[in-house]
């Protein structure tokens, strides 16, 4: 007989001092790296090449490769009674580490570890791991995922349509699509170089009823450029929130934007981001600073609840990040968003709609503007082994 301790958001998972107990240990680690494009032409006009990954790669810089030209990881972890718990990892990840610390956790039994903390150092790389591990202690109880985090407060959660740049001759068009599907909002991604008060018109005379979110991802420079665009959205008046505008460390100038625009200044709290020294309490700071109206948060699950039970404990609203990632992941960030009060603003949850495939054997259900919970224990997911095969590019084994 199993017996576990009862679930509260950030709660600790522990066995009991029982002797009938039986635990599960980690046997083995199967990885296997993928690299999934993107449909043609989704991430942006065909004009424009314009990469959007903001960390390094090798010898690159940043902005110098397109995401979905990375290898994403996945993993399936497989405890001693043959539960299988399944992971994704933040694209690019390091094969070395990876490794290293698939091997301190074998042997170990999931009742032993803290889901809070795990015994993994601080890496992009934590959060594949904490998704297996999170998925196979849900699995055990016979639980879905959501339930580790308190339960689901919400049913469904709002999501957006996503776009890189776009051309004014095509922008409209390509948003007036989304809008017959049923999606209320569209993100963006500008620069200094785009149009986007032109690209606002756009979208205005073709889909009247969607609202825009831009995230210029800091490259407006500085407050004078800003002010000078901001000044233009207000004027067409479908832009919901701007994300990012400015370089994240100018908080003075952000609550100076915000005295300055009614439109919603918000900032992306990016927990993967570690090396550009991203971090928790980054949430207090701009709290302290009245820099932001609002949150952008992604971060794997324990992180991720901290930083909305601040955000709701200071009635703050918010929505789940992502990397433009696969099923794996967009399964976990349903289980995360729905287990929130004040995530109500459309998440970044989309990969299926811009990746060529997501791995999973039945997609995540959208009805948009909404995506559904996925059904069933742990992440409620089951991976198209068909497509792994498709996409693989090498795969190891740690056990």
């Amino acid at each position: 007989m199993h017996i576990w301790s009862g679930y509260y958001p950030g709660h600790i998972l522990s066995s009991l001092s029982v002797a009938t107990m039986t635990k599960h240990t980690i046997k083995k680690f199967e990885f296997t790296e993928v690299i999934v494009r993107a449909n043609p032409g989704v991430i942006n006009s065909a004009s424009l090449n314009k990469p959007l990954h903001m960390l390094p790669v090798g010898a690159k810089g940043t902005w110098s490769t397109q995401f979905d030209e990375l290898p994403k990881l996945i993993v399936r972890m497989t405890l001693s009674d043959g539960t299988v718990g399944y992971g994704e990892f933040m694209r690019d990840h390091n094969t070395k580490l990876v490794q290293e610390i698939a091997d301190s956790l074998l042997g170990v039994a999931i009742e032993d570890l803290c889901l809070q903390q795990l015994p993994i150092l601080l890496c992009r790389e934590y959060d594949g791991f904490e998704c297996a591990i999170w998925d196979a202690a849900a699995k055990l109880q016979g639980l879905p995922l959501h339930k580790l985090l308190g339960g689901a407060i919400q049913s469904k959660v709002k999501v957006t349509a996503w776009s890189s740049h776009r051309t004014l001759d095509e922008v409209g068009p390509w948003v007036r699509q989304y809008q017959d599907m049923g999606f209320e909002t569209i993100k963006f991604k500008a620069d200094l170089e785009d149009d986007a008060v032109g690209m606002c018109e756009k979208i205005a005379e073709h889909a009247p009823k969607m609202k825009v979110i831009f995230d210029p991802n800091q490259r407006f420079e500085n407050l004078g450029e800003t002010k000078k665009i901001v000044r233009g959205l207000e004027k067409v008046g479908n832009v919901m929130i701007l994300e990012d505008p400015m370089p994240i460390w100018m908080l003075q100038d952000y609550k100076a934007l915000r005295e300055f625009t009614d439109i919603r200044i918000i900032r992306h709290i990016s927990l993967p981001y570690i090396w550009q020294g991203q971090r928790q309490h980054d949430v207090i700071n701009a709290l302290i600073h009245q820099s932001v109206d609002g949150f952008n948060f992604n971060g794997g699950l324990a992180a991720f609840h901290r930083l909305a039970q601040v955000a709701h404990c200071t009635n703050f609203y918010f929505w789940h990040g992502s990397e433009v990632d696969l099923g794996i992941l967009e399964a976990m960030y349903v289980h995360q968003a729905a287990a929130t009060q004040n995530c109500i603003w459309p998440s970044d949850i989309f990969g299926r709609n811009i990746r060529s495939h997501d791995l999973l054997k039945t997609p995540l259900k959208f009805e948009p503007p909404f995506v559904n919970i996925p059904e069933g224990p742990g992440l409620g997911v089951e991976l198209d082994e068909d497509a792994i095969s498709q996409f693989k590019q090498s795969e190891f084994i740690v056990d």
